[in-house]
């Protein structure tokens, strides 16, 4: 099987940085999924919420002002300096409670272990290489507490007859091109949750407009 040629860190920063605030312009495909996420992850429950890759801060600031607990904590990163402020300025009400930090891209292996009881990722793993969403499962492993949740949402391979072949579309354009799809590509998320780190607690598939979107919620049982 060929690997898929992804985007390095530098060029999906230049290409999110370029695009902004547009970058919520995709919630006509994105929200049906990221509802469903927030749904099934108890949030209300947590007390620390780890984001990789905050964007502009959409989810962040709902899930601050509707989900969370008042004394629970959002910290969330992202490669692009633009999405970094336009996050920062979208949650700048919620003080000390909410912070946005500037990263590499790739895995958090910098974050502290046992400091989250969740971790979160909207169609970031879609944009990265197979051994760097292997080593983020890895890095939520660490991150979590016993009992802490996995959350993720992505682009898949579909789930009808139309979107199949609307995907199978985007796949050979991404083939031929990362950059011409901003380095996103169907991805099969459970396929990255393998071993005894991870129960498997909820898999759901949804499609708008034949684009084709999955959400994992895995339990982590020990550090990986």
């Amino acid at each position: 099987m060929s690997v898929a040629r992804t985007i390095s860190p530098e060029e999906a920063r230049r290409f999110y940085d370029r695009i902004g605030s547009w970058l919520d312009s995709q919630s006509f495909y994105e929200d049906a999924a990221i509802s469903d996420l927030v749904d099934h992850a108890s949030f209300g429950s947590a007390e620390a919420v780890f984001e990789l890759g905050c964007g502009t801060g959409r989810f962040a600031e709902a899930l601050l002002r509707e989900h969370l607990s008042e004394t629970a904590s959002y910290r969330g990163c992202d490669l692009s300096p633009k999405m970094v402020s336009l996050a920062g300025t979208r949650l700048e009400s919620f003080g000390e409670r909410a912070r946005i930090i500037l990263s590499s891209g790739g895995a958090p292996a910098a974050e502290p272990a046992d400091s989250c009881d969740r971790f979160v990722s909207n169609y970031v793993l879609d944009l990265l290489s197979e051994s760097d969403i292997r080593a983020v499962v890895s890095e939520a492993s660490r991150m979590l507490r016993p009992g802490g949740l996995l959350c993720v949402a992505s682009l898949s391979f579909g789930c009808g007859r139309w979107s199949r072949g609307f995907m199978g579309f985007w796949s050979r354009v991404h083939a031929l091109s990362p950059k011409l799809v901003g380095g996103c590509r169907p991805i099969d998320l459970p396929s990255f949750l393998g071993g005894s780190a991870w129960s498997l607690l909820h898999h759901e598939s949804f499609s708008a407009f034949g684009v084709s979107s999955e959400v994992v919620i895995a339990e982590c049982r020990a550090s990986a």
